[in-house]
């Protein structure tokens, strides 16, 4: 892929003025952006590498998927023009290549199969995700753009980041898909056999998804959990608040994660609370909650009260969050 191209970056549609305040605060005020979609964005001077280094950083974390811009179109172009196009831009001929196509609205399967269509034509296998390189295709109200990008800059491998769970019978709550996008998304290997504590639990949505990832979980909520979840002798469900508990909980954890509705920097200084009781290097999963005028100083507010006892690993806002901010760290050696 050619340098000097301009990256294209999805956003949540209500957080993107929050996303150009944070690349014009990382590359300065003169950058330049163009929104070109409600949840899309055209960004002109730093690389697509030198975006999604600042994202993972976590100085970036209004936005959830990148590419690179190679062309647009008023309508896609025949087969073998299309297939030209990605295919001039790659270092060499790829065996398989994924690609992601979405829209302002609904639909975007059209857009997959042509590509589809077109790479299969010229013998390269199409997947929907894990390959080395991703082709994105937005359909636009004005334009159709044309992307492709390494999928190790491209912080999801979902189209324009909009992460789809099945939404089976066994879930406990909607909550459920942030903890499993989190894991998912940030690459988390949660210790084997190791000791979770689930703060604000009811009903249990995500000490559920712990459990199926090996751990042993206590859940915290003067609430009670989901009937389903109480017959599992490695679900201790704890009456009372994160407070009282950790006055006199003896147990130390591998794991702390905190979904509970509270302003970002009430909820950072709870998980300050959580880090005595956390083993050293144990992981702490957090959802910052959003709204207010602005979302970002709150955000930022809560990393700050989170780094007196972390090191921040991933902060950004995942499809499932809405106007929430999932933040991983590790508690700091201190």
């Amino acid at each position: 892929m050619g340098g000097g191209r301009s990256v294209l970056f999805s956003v949540a549609a209500d957080s993107y003025p929050s996303a150009v305040r944070e690349i014009r605060g990382e590359f300065g005020p003169e950058t330049g952006i163009e929104r070109v979609g409600a949840d899309l964005g055209r960004l002109s001077g730093p690389s697509v590498h030198e975006v999604a280094q600042a994202c993972d950083a976590g100085r970036i974390m209004f936005v959830r998927h990148l590419t690179v811009e190679i062309a647009s179109f008023e309508e896609l172009p025949p087969e073998y023009e299309l297939a030209e196009l990605v295919l001039a831009e790659l270092p060499e001929y790829p065996k398989a290549l994924a690609v992601q196509a979405w829209t302002d609205g609904p639909g975007g399967g059209s857009y997959y199969h042509r590509i589809e269509e077109a790479l299969a034509g010229r013998g390269v296998a199409v997947t929907r995700s894990g390959q080395e390189y991703v082709v994105s295709c937005f359909g636009g109200r004005k334009a159709i753009l044309l992307g492709l990008n390494r999928l190790a800059d491209s912080l999801s491998d979902w189209p324009g980041g909009r992460m789809r769970l099945a939404r089976g019978e066994e879930r406990v709550s909607r909550s459920e898909f942030k903890l499993e996008e989190a894991i998912a998304t940030f690459g988390l290997d949660l210790p084997p056999g190791g000791k979770a504590v689930d703060l604000g639990a009811s009903p249990g949505g995500w000490t559920r998804i712990l459990r199926q990832h090996g751990q042993e979980v206590w859940s915290v909520d003067p609430g009670s959990l989901d009937p389903r979840l109480r017959g599992d002798r490695r679900i201790h469900h704890e009456p009372t608040t994160a407070g009282r508990f950790f006055a006199d909980n003896r147990v130390r954890f591998d794991v702390v994660v905190n979904d509970m509705r509270m302003d970002q920097v009430t909820s950072a200084r709870m998980m300050l609370d959580a880090a005595a009781h956390l083993r050293r290097d144990g992981l702490a999963i957090v959802t910052l909650k959003g709204g207010g005028k602005n979302p970002l100083d709150g955000a930022r507010r809560g990393l700050q009260v989170l780094g007196e006892r972390y090191d921040v690993l991933h902060a950004r806002q995942l499809h499932h969050n809405r106007n929430e901010t999932t933040v991983v760290a590790r508690r700091s050696r201190e």
